[in-house]
């Protein structure tokens, strides 16, 4: 064999052997691009983009297919799927956001169910900031809904407070207290908060309070206006029931009242006779 086919030959060879190898799938593995590296670390803004290059080697003879996915982490690859000849490496770009400090994997599967996987931590560096919003608070009923965003580059606990005055006081006072839920940066989520005593005739003011560590604060306030529509209606309706009542009896007082029409052919004559 030539010299020069010996070398190329050994290179390929120490390649193929150098990449690490993420995880045992038969024939083809999965591994950060570079070499060296037992997994992903990414670390930027909040909010930034981050790029990095995952490698899937094909140690076996024939071609091999795999689609790649993040879990625990949101990544967007460059191709996918991606189809890898024999004896071959194809290095796949991929980019995920920098939010918050989070963990996962990448994760490859082939076409016979054989999956690989390769840690992923992600941080957002920078100063740590902890902001909260309270948002499209309303008023339904017996129910009083609200969204919660995280605004900062911290994960937050929130705890919620609620107070609503009416027309002659307070009408609801709800002290502080821990919901349970964990807002990740950048999340969002739907809360209802049931209000099963409310005012049945009222005008009130609702205004929510939110905190969490950090100093993050947030206050919106809604105004509902609670009519009990059932006895409006039904007193609307005897109110006019009794006032056709009263018209009907004063139209027939008036025919009993109003002497006979006289015919006009009829004469009276007045004799002055007395007995």
């Amino acid at each position: 064999m030539p010299t020069a086919a010996r070398v190329l030959l050994v290179s390929l060879l120490l390649v193929l052997s150098a990449a690490p190898t993420a995880a045992g799938a038969d024939g083809w593995s999965l591994a950060p691009s570079g070499g060296g590296r037992p997994s992903f670390y990414a670390e930027g803004a909040p909010g930034a983009v981050l790029q990095d290059t995952v490698s899937v080697t094909n140690r076996s003879g024939r071609a091999v297919t795999v689609r790649l996915s993040g879990s625990g982490v949101a990544v967007v690859f460059a191709q996918n799927p991606v189809r890898v000849p024999g004896r071959t490496r194809a290095d796949v770009p991929f980019t995920v956001r920098a939010s918050g400090d989070r963990g996962g994997e990448i994760v490859a599967r082939d076409r016979d169910g054989r999956r690989a996987a390769v840690p992923v931590r992600v941080r957002a560096g920078g100063p740590a900031l902890s902001a909260l919003t309270v948002e499209h608070l309303a008023v339904h009923g017996g129910r009083i809904t609200y969204e919660l965003v995280n605004r900062g580059t911290t994960p937050l606990v929130p705890r919620l407070a609620v107070h609503a005055d009416g027309l002659f006081g307070r009408v609801l006072d709800r002290a502080p207290r821990t919901l349970p839920v964990r807002l990740a940066p950048g999340r969002r989520v739907q809360l209802t908060e049931s209000w099963p005593g409310h005012p049945a005739l009222d005008s009130v003011d609702v205004r929510l309070t939110v905190t969490a560590a950090g100093g993050a604060r947030d206050t919106a306030t809604a105004s509902a206006r609670f009519v009990p529509w059932g006895t409006v209606a039904g007193v609307a309706g005897a109110v006019a029931a009794g006032g056709a009542l009263l018209l009907v009896r004063r139209h027939r007082r008036r025919g009993t009242s109003e002497p006979a029409p006289r015919s006009p052919h009829t004469e009276v004559e007045l004799t002055g006779a007395v007995t």
